[in-house]
């Protein structure tokens, strides 16, 4: 899955078919990565073993077959809105990796068999290929690669819709049905391409849709427009070129603008401070999606920031609270040196975005209302990753909505202040009443606790409660400070969010960017005033990891998303500890000086 985990035929299959299908091939004798990679498979039980989205890669590659895979009935989309499990309730990231899955599944669709293919058919199972029963390959999935298990019922489920519903629906008259269901997620693909400008919400869902296209007319101006979108996730990184998950450019611009200016240095980086600004402001959603967007599962989004770039679309909680912060800062700052500010009107379409998206219990989702009953979770069918089905509230998105509304409203009283006070206060609770009983807090989009605890302590700082009158905070740093490691820092392994228990990496390593998230909690909830021996060492583990040249090193990943999938931010290796060491100048140091 990952570079730092465990081999799994997930990883390994689709690998070694991507060297092949780049020209690598069986004889090379100095190969080593094709020779190892399908001994390791055939070790490990073949590509039967694959999980469910592997399985669906592999069959439209035409190396498996469509009765080996679990229904993705495109039928679902004719389902009234009123049913529990249609698929406009889902989480929206799910719901677009499913919607094209739908429409490719629904068309059967297979491409050529080539030589390479038909030889592929032989190379990654442990059974001539015509001899394997697919039926029972539906639910076999490698325990490498088994994370979230299906529960009973969910099997049933796929038994019943592979072996009853399925054989009728491909007769007529049923076929009907087929036929209007496929329209209905090819109108909702053709929907979410134009509205993201043919970027779409992710990487997976690009590819998906990017294929989706081409099967419904190869020569359409869809499919073209999707070509010409791809170099969007090209990214270079250190090690060579690859795919990204999301781009990230607008939740990165918003944390370097605070962290520059967190060192009180923004007179001698005038220049990029305008540049982040110019880009803050270019990514402001400006507009609602097109059309009856409600039918098409849609939210407000006029307003927003998107994780990425304005093309993109799409709203999120924390990035438009994050990119309205990011403004709102700049706005305070002299315009010779950082630009015209934003307009006051731009600013309440975003808290509009924020507000309409706090959920009944306080907290705040990430992406849309929640729409969907817990219980459709138990359906989750990707075995690789949890809390996949539908939206939920996430601590990060909650602090991130609070710190927004709180500088607004004080830069704007008057604007909907009753109901900005009522959201906050909600907020608040909510962040409280998720407090695990350590004093940490979980975290759902970086490596979990340190990335979570930061967030809930600056959630509740911005609300202004202090460390001697609110058991939360003094809660908070007694948990961060029983896990400082020997040298200062921190150091907490992605095992920490797939294994929802606080596991330091091997070695008891540090980490700069979750010691700059520990750091930043303890000087914001004010433990330099009680102690601040804690954070002299974690600030000095910083300044000497510091490179000549400024950089600071590479290190483990700190993202992650659905529990076992993480994410490379590469830009908080240098934001972050920037960040720590200017509060800390601020905060302590000068404070000390007076």
């Amino acid at each position: 899955m990952h570079i730092e985990g465990h081999s799994t035929i997930f990883g390994s299959v689709l690998s070694y078919i991507t060297l092949r299908l780049l020209g690598e091939g069986l004889e090379d004798g100095d190969d080593v990565a094709v020779a190892g990679g399908r001994k390791w498979i055939l070790d490990h039980g073949g590509a039967v073993g694959i999980p469910s989205w592997g399985k669906f890669w592999l069959t439209v590659l035409g190396v498996y077959e469509w009765d080996g895979c679990n229904p993705i009935p495109p039928e679902f989309w004719l389902l009234p809105n009123f049913s529990p499990i249609h698929p406009g309730k889902m989480m929206c990231y799910a719901r677009l990796v499913y919607m094209p899955m739908s429409y490719l599944y629904g068309k059967r669709f297979v491409g050529p068999i080539t030589g390479l293919i038909q030889s592929l058919r032989r190379e990654i199972y442990t059974e001539p290929y015509h001899d394997i029963n697919w039926n029972r390959a539906r639910n076999t999935c490698a325990k490498e690669d088994l994370y979230y298990p299906h529960p009973f019922m969910q099997d049933m489920l796929w038994g019943f819709l592979h072996n009853f519903a399925e054989p009728i629906l491909k007769r007529w008259p049923f076929s009907k049905l087929r036929g209007k269901a496929l329209g209905i997620a090819i109108e909702h693909v053709h929907y979410e391409d134009m509205n993201s400008r043919y970027l779409c919400i992710g990487c997976t869902e690009k590819v998906l849709c990017l294929l989706a296209c081409w099967v419904d007319d190869p020569n359409s101006e869809a499919y073209k427009r999707h070509l010409a979108r791809i170099p969007d996730y090209f990214w270079v990184a250190e090690d060579g070129m690859k795919m990204q998950t999301f781009g990230s450019q607008t939740w990165d611009a918003a944390f370097a603008v605070q962290a520059i200016l967190s060192a009180n240095i923004s007179e001698d980086y005038g220049p990029t401070l305008k540049k982040a600004h110019s880009f803050v402001k270019a990514s402001q959603v400006r507009e609602n999606p097109p059309g009856d967007y409600r039918k098409m599962y849609r939210h407000t989004s006029k307003g927003a920031w998107t994780f990425s770039t304005r093309d993109h679309g799409w709203q999120v909680s924390d990035c438009t609270s994050e990119g309205m912060k990011a403004a709102l800062l700049l706005s305070q700052m002299p315009q010779e040196l950082v630009g015209d500010k934003i307009e006051t009107e731009r600013l309440y379409d975003a808290v509009n975005v924020v507000l309409s998206l706090q959920s009944d219990g306080g907290g705040f989702p990430a992406w849309e209302p929640k729409r969907a009953y817990r219980w459709l979770e138990k359906l989750n069918p990707t075995e690789l990753f949890e809390d996949t089905l539908i939206e939920r509230d996430y601590v990060e998105c909650t602090s991130s909505a609070i710190q927004g509304l709180q500088l607004f409203k004080k830069l704007h009283p008057g604007h909907r202040q009753k109901e900005i006070e009522t959201c906050i206060a909600r907020a608040k609770q909510y962040i409280e009443n998720t407090q695990e009983s350590d004093g940490s807090w979980s975290g759902s989009w970086g490596i979990c606790y340190t990335y979570g605890t930061w967030f809930a302590v600056e959630g509740l700082v911005a609300c202004g409660v202090n460390y001697r009158s609110s058991p939360s905070l003094q809660k908070a740093c007694k948990f961060l400070l029983s896990k400082q490691l020997h040298d200062g820092g921190w150091g907490e392994s992605y095992l920490s969010s797939s294994n929802k228990v606080y596991t330091n990496l091997d070695g008891n390593r540090s980490n700069l960017v979750q010691t700059s998230w520990a750091l930043l909690s303890l000087i914001n909830a004010g433990q330099g005033n009680i102690d601040p021996l804690p954070i002299h060492r974690g600030i000095r583990l910083l300044i000497n990891s510091q490179m000549e040249d400024g950089d600071f090193p590479q290190q483990e990943i700190t993202g992650v998303f659905m529990k076992s999938c993480t994410l490379n931010y590469s830009s908080y290796r240098n934001i972050f500890p920037m960040w720590a060491l200017g509060e800390y100048r601020r905060r302590l140091l000068q404070a000390q000086s007076i």
